[in-house]
């Protein structure tokens, strides 16, 4: 079953997800465990805001699990700025299973890195956890993405060596993202493709394509 498009803003849940993404049960399992481990630490640092997570359904799991559909062959990922483990950890769960399927999950805050990697030992996940700056690693991927990382002219500067290495970029953005495209052809060089997002009508995807290249002064 492939994704279906869901436009309200109502919350969701997991028999709507299902739907949305023809999950399996053992796969909504494997969320339903996220869920808990993420409301657990939820408390104790960070992660996400308190008030989205009885939309988990949507506001999260959806929200990460439609970037498959936008790139059905890849196999590789990493996910910059991974902290709370969207969309890394949703990814790295449907995929697992799938020859081959891989996500790096890049995160420079310790403290974050602990709960993904309690995640990803709990749930066996096909899964590398990289404590680090995004900048400083050189990933052959096929997909680099990010949500709420950071504005696109930084987001754009932490990508750079994994898109000049092949990989494309989809990057989970707001409905701000028009304006964040256009402050960002100040500093960078780029194509990219503006996606409605199937989990909030008033969000984007944005796809780069291209190698991005810095303007010069």
């Amino acid at each position: 079953m492939g994704p279906v498009a869901h436009s309200s803003l109502s919350p969701i849940d997991a028999s709507d997800f299902v739907r949305l993404s023809g999950a399996s049960e053992a796969q909504i399992s494997a969320l339903e465990t996220f869920r808990e481990l993420l409301t657990d630490w939820n408390q104790r640092m960070n992660l996400v805001g308190p008030a989205t997570l009885p939309d988990f359904w949507g506001r999260h799991a959806w929200d990460s699990a439609q970037l498959i559909s936008l790139a059905p062959e890849a196999r590789t990922w990493a996910d910059l700025g991974a902290g709370a483990g969207l969309p890394g950890l949703v990814l790295a769960i449907l995929g697992q299973g799938r020859e081959g399927f891989h996500v790096h999950l890049v995160e420079s805050m310790a403290k974050r890195c602990r709960f993904l990697a309690e995640v990803v030992g709990a749930l066996d996940l096909p899964a590398t956890i990289h404590n680090d700056r995004a900048e400083n690693l050189r990933l052959d991927v096929d997909i680099v993405t990010a949500r709420a990382c950071a504005p696109l002219t930084r987001l754009l500067g932490y990508a750079k060596p994994y898109l000049d290495r092949g990989a494309e970029g989809l990057f989970l953005k707001g409905q701000d993202v028009a304006a964040e495209v256009e402050e960002a052809r100040a500093a960078w060089r780029f194509e990219s493709e503006q996606i409605p997002s199937a989990s909030d009508p008033r969000g984007r995807i944005l796809r780069v394509r291209s190698q991005v290249h810095a303007r010069r002064s």
